[in-house]
């Protein structure tokens, strides 16, 4: 553990070229204790490594000098391809694994590193909400990643079961976490990450199904949710804006839908569709979305109740 640390520090020294030890600490995670004792032990090896004294002080490499042990290990390697969602990282665990292998590659290209991570970020969770990870999110995320089987009690519909799984996979949605896993009848499914209550990581190790594709499972899975929310249909008149400003008011799987009923206009550019919605409350909230560009037309509750919003809105502008 040491060892990799004092790597990640010789290399940090490589790549920025000059430090504070409270910056290191940071970086490392620990004291600036420990990365004194650290620096020391990188002088005793022979590494020409100096402090600076001073408000610009730091620790520094003598000009010139480069490591070659920037081998990268497979866990490492393969953390690389999830470099670009620092805070996912985090959540899962591999913070770590990814300060390291970024500091290798960053010791490979000399000065190049910081224009790819200066111009493009990934930032998963959607706006206006604090994310915070499921607790149990860590011991998940280390039994995939060491394909191992997971025992777990997930709750669903107020009621909790035990679960025995092959965890395939974590998928990140609007700032919620999935794992996609095989069950014991040998059916792949999601599983909402903050819904186990406990989760133990078995010792026996399974064989992955080569032929699984995990993007195009959370594809198919996305679109069969989407499709089954939508129960209740309301006939609605469009004007041209309405019909432009529709996809910002549904969800897409429903907007296409309703867009694809579309007949011809009539003489004024309206249209009427035939809107998929998840209840009529739902539809209610986004035909109000769509005010004076949309017309109710059936079920006639729903029409009474547009309506009625309608006149409050207008006597609330009459004042």
């Amino acid at each position: 553990m040491r060892a990799a640390r004092v790597l990640s520090l010789l290399l940090l020294l490589q790549t920025r070229r000059a430090m504070t030890a409270a910056e290191l600490a940071a970086e490392l995670e620990v004291s600036e204790r420990t990365v004194q004792r650290d620096v020391a032990a990188l002088a005793e090896a022979g590494v020409p490594v100096y402090a600076e004294r001073g408000r610009a002080g730091g620790y520094r490499l003598l000009g010139g000098y480069r490591t070659r042990l920037t081998g990268l290990e497979r866990a490492e390697a393969e953390v690389l391809l999830l470099a670009g969602l620092p805070g996912p990282l985090h959540e899962m665990g591999l913070a770590g694994r990814a300060l390291a292998a970024r500091l290798k590659v960053a010791a490979v290209l000399g000065d190049a590193p910081g224009t790819v991570t200066q111009r493009f970020h990934l930032d998963a969770p959607a706006w206006f909400r604090t994310a915070h990870p499921p607790a149990l999110l860590g011991a998940v995320a280390r039994a995939v990643w060491e394909d191992r089987v997971l025992r777990a009690r997930y709750a669903r519909d107020g009621v909790a079961r035990e679960r025995t799984v092959e965890p395939y996979g974590l998928v990140l949605k609007a700032g919620h976490w999935y794992l996609v896993a095989r069950a014991t009848d040998g059916r792949f499914r999601a599983y909402r990450v903050d819904r186990f209550e406990a989760a133990e990581v078995g010792e026996e190790r399974f064989t992955r199904d080569t032929d699984f594709d995990l993007a195009a499972f959370w594809e198919a899975k996305s679109a069969e949710f989407a499709r089954s929310l939508l129960r209740e249909h309301v006939t609605v008149r469009l004007s041209p804006r309405g019909v432009a400003g529709l996809r910002r008011a549904l969800e897409p799987t429903a907007a296409a839908e309703a867009l694809a009923t579309a007949g011809d206009p009539d003489e004024h550019g309206w249209v009427t569709v035939r809107l998929p919605a998840e209840s009529q409350e739902v539809a209610y909230d986004q035909m109000l979305r769509l005010g004076p560009e949309a017309e109710v037309l059936d079920p006639p509750e729903l029409r009474e109740r547009m309506a009625l919003a309608a006149q409050r809105t207008a006597t609330l502008y009459q004042r």
